[in-house]
């Protein structure tokens, strides 16, 4: 069974008390309990061909107890597994946050950061093969906004299913994406629609929502909100799959806008057991580009230091190993420059929504 099959309550239960479980047996024998993990760094993910996405390798790390600190990770290991149980009894769910603050009831087993507790989070889903969602874990920051005419099923709190057109049952923020976007959750009923344009920042969102972009094309748009969380990304997945339609992405032309791009079309280094899960390669990249930079004479700054580290480190990324990407890195260290998406209000409020996203759609074929 896969990590992106979703388990039922029992199951998932099952899968927590065989990690505990296999401790047990450690300890029954005299040895130190262990956890084996893979390691989660870019040099351990290759590519999947028959995914299209990118996934961890084969190099594994084993998280024993025979030092302080990896004896402290596997008791509060112990301690989260009990703490999702007891939700899951109780049909409750907590954020990330709050389940950081709830160790500290949890003597040796406390956390020291909020970092270490996502982490340990996103361990136990690699090890068990469930999900977050599955753990009724979620995490503080909202998930997209959308807006167009697609029709969504979304159960309420009281479980009752609501109709919602993400372009008439919606003001201008559009429609929040939640957390969870599951079938259990989220139905994708009906569109009228050819292409989904997920957008980095707030500011260009709402300037193609005023624009009313999204009916002149007759697209969604779909307000990122900078590193997409997975609620984001996996609604993507679902629209492209489920209804076939693109994903575009339109995001800032720097080294973290690549970033977002690869976690969306590739997969996350952070995520990469559940890529199949969150990813969609076909998501095309539309701009900033690094050629847009020069071709449009957009206004930009000079890299950072940490900028041009980040795109040196690109190159040797498997996610942009395509000769398309090599080339954008290497002409933005070239050029030494970056420029935001709104940078194109140089030449005046419409003129990305009536030059220059006309004339990148028109190059990839989703043009009117």
């Amino acid at each position: 069974m896969s990590v992106t099959q979703r388990k039922t309550k029992e199951e998932v239960v099952e899968n927590l008390h065989g990690v505990a479980r296999e401790m047990y047996k450690r300890m029954a024998k005299g040895e130190a309990p262990t956890m084996t993990l893979p390691v989660r760094t870019k040099n351990n993910i290759g590519f999947d061909e028959k995914l299209g996405v990118y996934k961890y390798g084969s190099k594994r790390s084993i998280r024993d107890a025979t030092s302080l600190g990896s004896a402290r990770q596997l008791l509060r290991a112990l301690h989260i597994i009990e703490f999702i149980e007891q939700m899951i009894g109780s049909e409750k769910s907590s954020t990330l946050r709050e389940m950081y603050y709830i160790s500290e009831g949890w003597g040796h087993g406390k956390f020291g950061s909020q970092n270490e507790s996502n982490n340990l989070a996103e361990d136990l889903e690699i090890v068990t093969k469930c999900l977050r969602e599955d753990f009724k874990l979620r995490p503080e920051e909202d998930g997209a906004r959308m807006i167009g005419n697609l029709t969504l099923n979304e159960r309420n709190r009281r479980g009752e299913w609501m109709r919602i057109n993400a372009r008439d049952d919606v003001g201008d923020s559009g429609y929040g994406v939640p957390y969870n976007v599951e079938s259990e959750k989220i139905q994708l009923v009906e569109h009228d629609i050819r292409f989904i344009m997920a957008i980095e920042t707030g500011g260009m969102f709402d300037r193609l929502v005023e624009n009313g972009f999204d009916e002149d094309y007759q697209c969604g748009l779909l307000h990122l909100k900078g590193q997409p969380a997975r609620s984001t990304r996996r609604i993507l997945k679902r629209m492209n799959e489920e209804w076939n339609l693109p994903i575009i992405v339109f995001l800032d032309g720097d080294p973290w806008s690549f970033r977002i791009f690869a976690s969306i079309a590739y997969g996350a280094i952070k995520t990469a057991h559940i890529s199949e899960y969150l990813a969609t390669p076909s998501a095309q990249y539309l701009g900033i580009t690094s050629d847009d930079i020069e071709a449009y004479d957009l206004p930009s700054d000079k890299l950072s230091s940490k900028d041009v580290e980040a795109l040196k480190a690109e190159l040797s990324d498997p996610r942009f190993a395509d000769g398309w990407w090599q080339e954008q890195i290497q002409m933005m260290l070239s050029l030494d420059k970056k420029a935001e998406q709104q940078s194109l209000a140089k030449y005046g409020l419409d003129f990305v929504t009536d030059t220059y996203l006309p004339e990148k759609l028109d190059e990839i074929g989703l043009g009117i």
